[in-house]
């Protein structure tokens, strides 16, 4: 008995220096922390999304058809409160970033275009219910992650469905560490909190599908031995998900 305790203690050390933490309370855990098990990897990936050290990697190399690279769960839902862990393992470039306003629009120059600035990036994000309109970014832009693109940058959604679909606050911590996203859902109504802060509070997305299942995007190219700026070089755990 001493023995099993003493192993079960050594196995609870080891999870917590990696960072894996137990599945909370009433959620089911859509990583075992061992293979894609819960996931379909996209047909013609050939490795690119793995399991590396315990988490789920990607190296934004699918070799995958065209809109066919993203990694997403075996199984539809509803309504859900989502929880994981993510992190950019690298920004591989820079790109040219609009200054987004708290109204979802953007800063505009004499010219009344976007000023651009090259920043280093990378870019990736979390799909709901199969939608890829309804993307949750992943990325290094100053307005930060979890802000809606599909929504927040379409001119013909009304303007209080672009405000709220813009961050309240940038919560991203530094690149390399990680980051934490709760994801509540229920009907087209979607609230988010980065590292226990609320950027997006009861957005609506018109229009979303009533169903469907979670995406983790590719996104960039590798081309010439290098990665554009905007490639998804990011990493996933701690995924569980709640049924509402």
């Amino acid at each position: 008995m001493k023995t099993i305790r003493s192993a079960t203690l050594a196995l609870a050390l080891a999870s917590a220096a990696l960072g894996h933490a137990a599945t909370p309370a009433g959620f089911v855990s859509l990583f075992n922390g061992k293979d894609l098990t819960h996931w379909k990897i996209p047909p013609g990936d050939n490795g690119h999304w793995k399991v590396l050290d315990g988490v789920i990697d990607y190296d934004a190399r699918s070799e995958a058809p065209e809109r066919q690279k993203d990694l997403w769960s075996a199984k539809d839902y509803r309504d859900f409160v989502l929880k994981l862990d993510w992190r950019i393992k690298a920004t591989p470039g820079t790109y040219a970033m609009p200054d987004v306003l708290p109204d979802g629009t953007y800063r505009l120059g004499a010219d009344g275009k976007p000023i651009l600035t090259h920043r280093p990036n990378a870019d990736s994000g979390i799909y709901l219910r199969g939608s890829t309109k309804a993307q949750l970014n992943i990325w290094c832009w100053p307005i930060g992650s979890g802000e809606i693109y599909g929504y927040r940058n379409d001119a013909t959604q009304p303007a209080e469905v672009r405000r709220a679909t813009t961050p309240k606050v940038n919560a991203d911590k530094p690149v390399g560490e990680w980051n934490s996203f709760e994801i509540t859902l229920r009907g087209d109504r979607v609230t988010i909190l980065l590292n226990g802060k609320t950027v997006i509070e009861n957005a609506q997305l018109p229009g979303i599908p009533a169903t469907g299942p979670i995406g983790f995007q590719h996104h960039g190219t590798f081309k010439d031995g290098k990665y554009d700026g905007a490639s998804a070089l990011v990493q996933f755990r701690n995924i569980s998900i709640k049924e509402l």
